[in-house]
C-alpha cells in the first residue's frame, strides 16, 4: 500500500462562513452570551486565503457562506468601506468567490443594491450559470465546476422582512407569516417554543418560485446523473443546527432534496457553533460551518474540500473538524423507496 500513488481529487474548493468584519472593538452576540471578534475576523480571512494560495492543489473556487460584514457597519455609515476591505482581501485569493447572502448583507444593503453589487456572483463569474428567473429578484443560481458535479446557491431571504421595502407585498406577506408564530414586539426576539424559534426577523425562507426553480435544477441533474451540492446561509435540517437558525420553511426545501437522487451535500452558515447531520432519507450530508466572527484571534475557521467520484474530503482548520463525506451508492433506490418525509 505504501507504493500506491495517492489519488488526486477531481477538484477542490474552499469554504468560509460568517466573517462579519467591522472596524470595531470586540462585542457580543444578540443575547450578550458570546464574544464577537470584529476586527480580527479579517486576519482569520487572511489566514484562509494564505492557506489556499499556498496549497499544492489550488481550489477551483471559494464559497463564502454569507454575513461577510457585520450589521454594525450600517450604524457607523461604514458598510461600503467594510465591504471594500473584505473584498480586497478576497481579490488576493487563488480563485473566484461565490458569495451567499445572509442576514447581515441585508442589514447593510437593500436587495436591489445587492443585486447590482459585487456580492452578486452571477455578474462577476466567468462560469456559465443557470440563474433563477430574473424578474423575480431572487439571488439563486447553479454552476458546474467539472462535468458530473453541480453546485446550487440558494437565496434564504427570498421570503423575509430583511432587504424588502415595507410597502412591498413581499414584506407584508412575510410580516403576516412571522406574526402567526412570533407575537413579540421585537421580532428578533424568538418565541422559545422548540421549532417555533426559527420565526425571527434574522431568518427567512424560500418562495414557491424559488422552490419550483430549485426542483427543476435537481430534476435535470437527476437525468444527467450528476452529484449536486446545495449552498445556503440558512440550514434546513433540524439536526444540523439549533432551531433558532433554521429557515422558516426548511421542511419544504428538505422534501425537495429528499425527492431527488442527485443531492449529496447541503452546506450552510448562520449558526456560529456549526453542526452536522447525515439525513437517513437519501444520505445527504448537512454541514453547517463554524463562524469566523466568534473564533478567537489565535484560532481559525475555514475548510478546504477535495472532491472525488465517491466522496468529499473536508480538511478543516481551527474550529472546523475534518470529515469524510461519502456519497450514497444507489440513491435512486433510496428515493424511490421513500414513503414519508418525517424528519430523521
Amino acid at each position: 500500500m505504501e507504493n500506491c500513488p495517492e489519488q488526486q481529487p477531481l477538484f477542490t474548493f474552499g469554504v468560509i462562513a460568517d466573517i462579519q468584519y467591522a472596524d470595531l472593538v470586540d462585542g457580543s452576540n444578540y443575547t450578550r452570551t458570546r464574544k464577537r471578534y470584529y476586527r480580527s475576523s479579517l486576519q482569520l480571512l487572511k489566514n484562509a486565503l494564505k492557506s489556499w494560495n499556498e496549497a499544492a492543489v489550488k481550489p477551483e473556487f471559494i464559497i463564502q457562506l454569507g454575513d461577510i460584514i457585520d450589521g454594525f457597519n450600517k450604524n457607523h455609515d461604514a458598510s461600503d468601506r467594510a465591504l471594500d476591505t473584505v473584498l480586497s482581501e478576497f481579490s488576493s485569493g487563488p480563485a473566484e468567490v461565490h458569495h451567499v447572502w445572509g442576514n447581515h448583507e441585508f442589514y447593510n444593503f437593500s436587495r436591489s443594491a445587492l443585486l447590482r453589487s459585487r456580492l452578486n456572483s452571477t455578474l462577476h463569474t466567468e462560469r456559465s450559470v443557470n440563474a433563477a428567473p430574473a424578474d423575480s429578484e431572487i439571488y439563486a443560481y447553479s454552476f458546474s465546476p467539472v462535468p458530473g458535479f453541480t453546485f446550487v446557491i440558494l437565496d434564504g431571504y427570498d421570503v423575509g422582512l430583511l432587504g424588502r421595502e415595507e410597502s412591498s407585498q413581499q414584506y407584508k406577506d412575510s410580516l403576516s407569516l412571522i406574526r402567526q408564530h412570533n407575537p413579540n414586539e421585537d421580532l428578533n426576539c424568538p418565541v422559545f417554543k422548540g421549532m417555533e424559534e426559527r420565526y425571527t426577523m434574522f431568518n427567512g425562507g424560500f418562495s414557491k418560485v424559488q422552490l419550483d426553480w430549485f426542483d427543476s435544477v435537481l430534476s435535470l441533474a437527476d437525468e444527467k446523473q450528476e452529484k449536486v451540492t446545495i449552498v445556503s446561509h440558512l440550514p434546513v435540517h433540524p439536526r444540523s443546527t439549533t432551531p433558532i437558525c433554521l429557515a422558516w420553511n426548511y421542511d419544504e426545501l428538505l422534501s425537495i432534496i429528499r425527492s431527488h437522487s442527485c443531492a449529496v451535500c447541503f452546506m450552510a452558515g448562520h449558526d456560529h457553533d456549526g453542526g452536522y447531520h447525515r439525513d437517513k432519507k437519501g444520505g445527504v450530508h448537512h454541514l453547517t460551518l463554524e463562524g469566523v466572527i466568534e473564533t478567537p484571534p489565535d484560532g481559525n475557521a475555514f475548510a478546504t474540500v477535495s472532491v472525488y467520484e465517491d466522496r468529499m474530503e473536508l480538511r478543516g482548520y481551527g474550529r472546523v473538524r475534518d470529515r469524510v463525506l461519502m456519497f450514497a451508492q444507489d440513491k435512486s433506490n433510496i428515493v424511490n423507496a421513500m414513503t414519508g418525509l418525517q424528519i430523521s
